[in-house]
């Protein structure tokens, strides 16, 4: 028979502000960095597939169970999911956006969003040439 083995060890507990830096590892410095260079809506597209892909599996049953998982509103992510309502190839463009500089979005969320209300996706590919060479 073999004898239960324990550990002891001492940690402390922190509390900091939602906006509070902590303080990262040096395998996190990288990942941070290589997150902080994926243009926000990109991350935004990607979240928006795999939500999607969670009520397919039925982890999720609806955008109230996500909103609830992500401490977020349900009109947030009814917002983060009309991304999906874009045609093909702008979802792809938009996953395979590249930063210019720091701090810069390359498009504005609130046009996209505009832009997944138009049901037709030729309209949408018209605008979106339209929008993104301007």
């Amino acid at each position: 028979m073999t004898k239960p083995v324990s550990v002891d060890f001492q940690f402390s507990i922190q509390q900091r502000g939602r906006g509070a830096k902590k303080q990262m590892c040096e395998g996190e410095k990288e990942s941070t960095k290589t997150l902080e260079s994926i243009p926000r809506i990109a991350r935004y597209m990607a979240l928006a597939i795999h939500f999607e892909d969670l009520i397919q599996r039925g982890v999720v049953t609806d955008y109230a169970d996500l909103a609830r998982l992500g401490h977020v509103t349900r009109a947030r992510v009814t917002q983060i999911m009309n991304l999906r309502l874009l045609a093909p190839e702008i979802q792809e463009e938009l996953l395979f956006l590249q930063r210019k500089s720091k701090g810069e979005e390359l498009l504005p969320f609130k046009w996209l969003q505009s832009l997944a209300g138009n049901s037709n996706w030729q309209e949408q590919r018209r605008q979106w040439q339209s929008g993104v060479a301007s």
